[in-house]
C-alpha cells in the first residue's frame, strides 16, 4: 500500500514537470497580439470571403466574434472587391482585438487608415437600433 502510494506521487510529480512549461511560464497573457495575415496575399474574392465569414466568428473574444460574424453574416456576401478588401485589413491589421471593439463602438477614435465606408457600416451594425437579438451564425 505504500509502495503503491509513492509510485501515485511519482507519477503525479512527473505530470506536474511534464505539463509545465519553460518558454510559456513568464508569458503575460494580459494583453495577447492577433498573429499577423498576409492580407496582400493573392487569392480569389470567393476564397478571401469565405476566409473573412470564419475569421469573423472565430476572433478570441467573444464580443468581436458576436458583431464581426454577424456583420459578416450580413453584409460581406454582397461587398465589392474592393469593399472585401477594406473590411480584411480592418479584422486583419491591428494587433489588439480590443481596439477593434473599442472603434466599432465608438468608445475610442478610429484611425484614419480603418475609417471609411466599412467602418460606418459596423458602427451602425453594433448599434442595432432595431434591438435584434444577436446570436452567432453556423460556419456551414
Amino acid at each position: 500500500m505504500l509502495r503503491t502510494r509513492s509510485v501515485i506521487n511519482a507519477i503525479r510529480k512527473l505530470q506536474a514537470v511534464t505539463l509545465s512549461s519553460d518558454t510559456t511560464q513568464h508569458v503575460d497573457t494580459t494583453y495577447m497580439e492577433i498573429p499577423l495575415y498576409d492580407i496582400d496575399k493573392p487569392q480569389t474574392l470567393e476564397k478571401r470571403k469565405a476566409r473573412l465569414h470564419y475569421q469573423s466568428r472565430k476572433r478570441g473574444m467573444l464580443e468581436n466574434d458576436l458583431l464581426l460574424s454577424t456583420f459578416a453574416k450580413k453584409h460581406l456576401d454582397s461587398f465589392t472587391e474592393k469593399q472585401t478588401i477594406m473590411y480584411d485589413r480592418l479584422i486583419n491589421s491591428p494587433s489588439n482585438d480590443w481596439d477593434i471593439f473599442y472603434w466599432i463602438v465608438e468608445k475610442k477614435p478610429t484611425p484614419k487608415e480603418f475609417d471609411n465606408e466599412i467602418m460606418d457600416l459596423l458602427k451602425k451594425h453594433a448599434k442595432n437600433e432595431n434591438k435584434i437579438a444577436l446570436s452567432q451564425p453556423p460556419l456551414y
